[in-house]
């Protein structure tokens, strides 16, 4: 018998489609196939072998890997950088909810800065839709705590980060937050049904609009300190973290108002993947590279946003447009 939960969630969220893991047995997909994979694709695309990597970052939230084992030590970078074959990098994990590869892009860009590193490879892979077939069990009504469970897609992404040379492809700033008071509002536990894995989240303490403030007031600051506006800025492109269409479009509303101009041209891709969790940047950018409407020597704005709670605005100049 199938359930058909008292609510829209297409309508709601505007998603329509995700990506699921693949469970054929002999062909199985847990996080470390999705993460190693999409090591070896980005490393196929790029001037650096393995073998070149000075540093490798595993953000996944999900650390499946042996079906359904959940791996703690040794760390994923330390797994990885054995299954690429990259012995000499230096490796660990980070875990920073949603907001994990943009974490691990943000330490990456530091180290190189100091001089301590030439390249890395931030890379995760997340099969998340456990908490779905949880909560498809289990929720009753939209404002249900796992009600964000729906939302999601499995996924992997990588980006390696080297030395800018060139204005025409630089990272421009990496900032973070961390708002540690809002950090009992997501929990992520075994069911309180004993029906799998689930992620409860009470989004009733926290509106969207103060999690949107929350950006536009450290934005604001931030720039501010570097005599520049979000105006000044001209960028040409803005990427949400892909949590549903009607989030990304309040968060835009939101900025317009509060920073006193038009939003850049917004990117989604959530109506075809879902929250795709510390992925979701990254998968918005491969795929619009890869389409039509790319072009070099644009410049993006992303802004993270995590349980925790995290926000935070990250600008790069992109002209390297292979993908």
């Amino acid at each position: 018998m199938s359930y058909q939960p008292p609510f829209d969630l297409q309508s709601i969220t505007g998603i329509a489609e995700r990506r699921v893991h693949d469970k054929h047995p002999e062909t199985f997909e847990d996080s470390f196939v999705l993460a190693r994979r999409a090591a070896e694709d980005c490393l196929s695309r790029s001037r650096y072998a393995a073998a070149d990597l000075d540093v490798i970052i595993s953000t996944s939230i999900t650390r499946f890997k042996d079906g359904d084992d959940f791996h703690f030590e040794p760390s994923f970078a330390h797994q990885l950088a054995r299954a690429l074959g990259a012995r000499q990098a230096i490796h660990f994990d980070v875990s920073n909810a949603c907001a994990g590869m943009m974490t691990g892009v943000a330490i990456l860009d530091r180290m190189i800065k100091a001089g301590n590193i030439r390249n890395g490879i931030v890379v995760s892979g997340e099969r998340i839709t456990a908490i779905a077939e949880t909560a498809v069990k289990e929720i009753g009504e939209a404002y249900d705590p796992q009600f964000g469970s729906l939302t999601v897609g499995d996924s992997g992404a990588a980006v390696i980060v080297d030395e800018s040379t060139s204005e025409a492809d630089r990272i421009h700033y990496v900032e973070l937050m961390t708002c540690s008071e809002y950090s009992h509002l997501c929990i992520g536990k075994p069911s309180d049904r004993n029906q799998g894995i689930a992620l409860y989240t009470d989004n009733h303490q926290m509106h969207k609009e103060e999690r949107s403030r929350l950006w536009t007031r450290f934005q604001s600051d931030f720039l501010a300190k570097r005599g520049s506006s979000f105006a000044a800025e001209d960028y040409d492109y803005i990427i949400h973290h892909q949590v549903g269409s009607r989030f990304i479009r309040n968060f835009n509303n939101h900025g317009e108002a509060a920073f006193g101009t038009p939003m850049p041209e917004s990117l989604s891709v959530v109506e075809k993947y879902g929250n795709t969790s510390t992925t979701s940047h990254f998968l918005v950018l491969h795929d619009h590279l890869r389409g039509p409407r790319a072009r070099a020597g644009a410049k993006y704005l992303f802004v993270p946003a995590a349980s925790g709670v995290v926000t935070g605005c990250v600008s790069a100049t992109i002209s390297s447009l292979e993908v």
